[in-house]
């Protein structure tokens, strides 16, 4: 599918960019260096231009693969990156996906990642018929824990280091 952009109030989400006129990727390379980043999103190096390149061209690729649904939680007035949002391991014959969500570390505490996220699973129930959308984190996440829970997602498995949500269509867990 393409890609679409969804108005989410006081953000909005859009493709991640790389173009002359709108460039995510000095943000992502902060992003990507934060070691509170590197450690709760460990299967990504961005840690070069190129780098940064080929994350925002794969997230281009997942949309037209209907793998995953990708947003950049962009500043309306300048368009500057302040996370991202996501839909993965999507599954739009089954109807479910797994919510993902990042912030600049500039960005963390205000809300913006519920916010988004909150906009992205509208788009998933509502535009992609998701029946459910699963959240999973590190037990010692607790920005996750609280976005979890603010964007109404129920608890269903707490065993070992990770926790997983789950919100489902109709809001029930």
């Amino acid at each position: 599918m393409e890609p679409v952009e969804i108005n989410a109030g006081t953000y909005y989400l859009r493709s991640l960019r790389a173009d002359e006129l709108l460039d995510d990727r000095p943000r992502l390379l902060a992003a990507f260096a934060d070691p509170v980043h590197r450690r709760f999103v460990p299967h990504y190096v961005v840690d070069t231009v190129e780098a940064a390149t080929a994350y925002v061209e794969r997230r281009a690729r997942e949309w037209l693969a209907d793998e995953r649904c990708s947003w950049a939680v962009a500043e309306p007035t300048t368009g500057e990156l302040l996370g991202e949002v996501g839909l993965k391991r999507l599954d739009l014959a089954a109807g479910t996906a797994e919510a993902a969500v990042w912030l600049h570390p500039a960005e963390r505490g205000r809300g913006i990642a519920a916010t988004g996220l909150t906009a992205a699973l509208r788009f998933g129930f509502g535009a992609l018929g998701l029946r459910y959308v699963d959240y999973r984190h590190e037990a010692a996440n607790h920005a996750s824990e609280a976005v979890a829970r603010k964007c109404g997602f129920t608890l269903v498995d707490a065993a070992g280091s990770d926790l997983r949500w789950r919100l489902t269509s109709d809001g029930a867990a």
